[in-house]
């Protein structure tokens, strides 16, 4: 399911989809608000992740020579993407539920309430 240890994928995935075409910078600076770590994420994490979404058809990009100023590369999200967003979302949730039982678990034994089970 792609990097799961800095969760930039999903959030890349989504971005795209939301703004329906982006640049790189842009989705850099959204990054930082959507990130689902508090990790610091690089830039050369950004790009090295929209190039492989690339690779595997989820985003395609072409270069946007119009305006004044350097050209710069606009992404689109795929079909392919769209699905794989809703697989992240699906993943994400589970996640988000296990990781919801263990704190309570974890809670519950740091407390003194969880004793006794194991003892």
């Amino acid at each position: 399911m792609g990097n799961l240890y800095r969760f930039v994928e999903p959030v890349l995935l989504y971005l795209v989809k939301r703004k329906g075409r982006a640049y790189g910078y842009e989705l850099a600076n959204d990054l930082r608000a959507h990130a689902l770590t508090d990790a610091e994420i690089e830039v050369a994490s950004l790009y090295r992740a929209l190039r492989q979404l690339e690779v595997n058809g989820c985003v395609t990009s072409e270069w946007d020579v119009e305006g004044s100023g350097p050209a710069r590369r606009v992404y689109v999200l795929t079909a392919h993407g769209e699905e794989h967003l809703r697989e992240w979302i699906v993943v994400l949730d589970h996640l988000s539920r296990s990781m919801k039982r263990f704190i309570r678990g974890a809670r519950s034994v740091v407390s003194g309430a969880g004793r006794g089970a194991d003892e």
